[in-house]
C-alpha cells in the first residue's frame, strides 16, 4: 500500500515507529507536514499540493495532528477524504475529540461514566459552580489545554473560587469537575485500535502531583484492566468515531470514569510499559480496512 503520515515532526518516537512498522510490512509511506500543504478546493478534481507537487491518491492516511493546529490539520485531512483516501481516523472524529466540551457531551449521551462536570464561561458565582460538582476539592480545566497544561486542582473552597474567578478575568471557558480522590493520582490509558483494547497502562503522577501525564514526569506500568474498563474504553472510542485512540480513565467508587479520548496518543509510554507493538497493530488495522471512499462519519458533524 501507499501510505501518508500526516505530522509536523517526523523525528518523534510515535512517528518513527509508524514509519518503521509500515516499512517492515512492505508498504511505502511518505511523511507529510500538513502545515506546509496547500489544498485546491474544486468539485471535480480536489488535490493537496506539497513541496512543489500534487500529492498522489494514497491508499490510506494516518493523521497525527497537533492539538494547536487542529483546524488546519483537519482541513487537510478532509481534502484527502474528498480524494477518496482512507483515513485511519476521520476528520469529524478528530474534531469531536479535540473539543473537550463536545466530547464529554457525546460520551454522556451514550451513558458512559464521567466525573460530575460543569461547563462555565465568565462567572461571578464561583461558589454555585463548586457546589454543583459536590464541593472542594475540584479540578478546573481550560478547554484548550493539553498534556496536563491548563489543569489546576482547587483543594479548598476558597482556592477553587479564586482560580475560577481568575480564569473569568481573562474571559475564557472552563470545565469544573469533581476530584476523584480514590484514584490517588493514578489513571489508566487504554489504547484502542479497531474496537479492541490492544494495550493498557497505569500512569501515576510524580510525588505531590495529581496529574498523571508522562509529559509532566509521571510513571507508567502495564496493567490488567477489568471487563467494565475494557467496555468503557471501546464505547468511548465508538462515541467519538475514532478507530485509533487513547482513552484515559480513573477508577472511581462508582466504576470507571472517562477523562479524555485522545485521537493522537503517544506510543512511547505504552509500548515501553507493555511491550506491545502498537504501531504494528495500527498498520495491520489499516491493511484490513483501507478502502477508497470508506468513512463512517460522512455527513455527520
Amino acid at each position: 500500500m501507499k501510505l501518508a503520515l500526516m505530522c509536523q515532526n517526523a523525528g518523534l518516537y510515535s512517528h518513527r515507529r509508524l514509519v518503521e512498522a509500515a516499512t517492515a510490512r512492505g508498504h511505502e509511506i511518505e511523511v507529510v507536514n500538513h502545515l506546509k500543504c496547500y489544498i485546491n478546493i474544486t468539485s471535480h478534481r480536489p488535490s493537496v499540493h506539497y513541496q512543489g507537487r500534487d500529492l498522489p491518491r494514497y491508499d490510506a492516511v494516518i493523521p497525527r495532528i497537533g492539538a494547536s493546529v487542529t483546524f488546519y490539520g483537519t482541513a487537510v485531512l478532509r481534502q484527502f477524504e474528498m480524494m477518496g483516501v482512507y483515513p485511519a481516523n476521520e476528520s469529524v472524529a478528530i474534531s469531536r475529540s479535540r473539543d473537550k466540551l463536545r466530547s464529554l457531551q457525546l460520551l454522556a449521551r451514550k451513558g458512559i461514566g464521567l466525573p460530575v462536570t460543569v461547563f462555565a464561561h465568565k462567572t461571578s458565582n464561583a461558589e454555585e459552580v463548586i457546589k454543583m460538582v459536590g464541593g472542594a476539592p475540584v479540578v478546573i480545566k481550560l478547554l484548550e489545554g493539553t498534556q496536563g497544561i491548563g489543569v489546576i486542582l482547587g483543594e479548598t473552597e476558597r482556592a477553587a473560587e479564586s482560580i475560577i474567578q481568575a480564569f473569568g478575568g481573562v474571559n475564557t471557558n472552563i470545565l469544573v469537575q469533581e476530584f476523584i480522590k480514590e484514584a490517588e493520582g493514578e489513571d489508566i490509558r487504554c489504547l484502542v485500535v479497531g474496537e479492541k483494547v490492544v494495550a493498557s497502562m497505569k500512569r501515576k503522577g510524580r510525588e505531590g502531583e495529581f496529574r498523571s501525564n508522562l509529559h509532566r514526569g509521571g510513571s507508567a506500568e502495564k496493567i490488567k484492566i477489568t471487563p467494565a474498563e475494557r467496555s468503557t474504553a471501546i464505547s468511548a472510542a465508538k462515541a467519538m468515531g475514532l478507530n485509533v485512540c487513547g482513552v484515559d480513565m480513573l477508577r472511581s467508587n462508582h466504576g470507571p470514569v472517562v477523562m479524555e479520548v485522545n485521537s493522537s496518543p503517544g506510543l512511547e509510554g505504552v509500548e515501553t510499559a507493555t511491550g506491545v507493538d502498537v504501531a504494528g497493530l495500527i498498520i495491520e488495522f489499516i491493511e484490513k480496512n483501507a478502502e477508497p471512499n470508506k468513512t463512517k462519519t460522512k455527513g455527520k458533524g
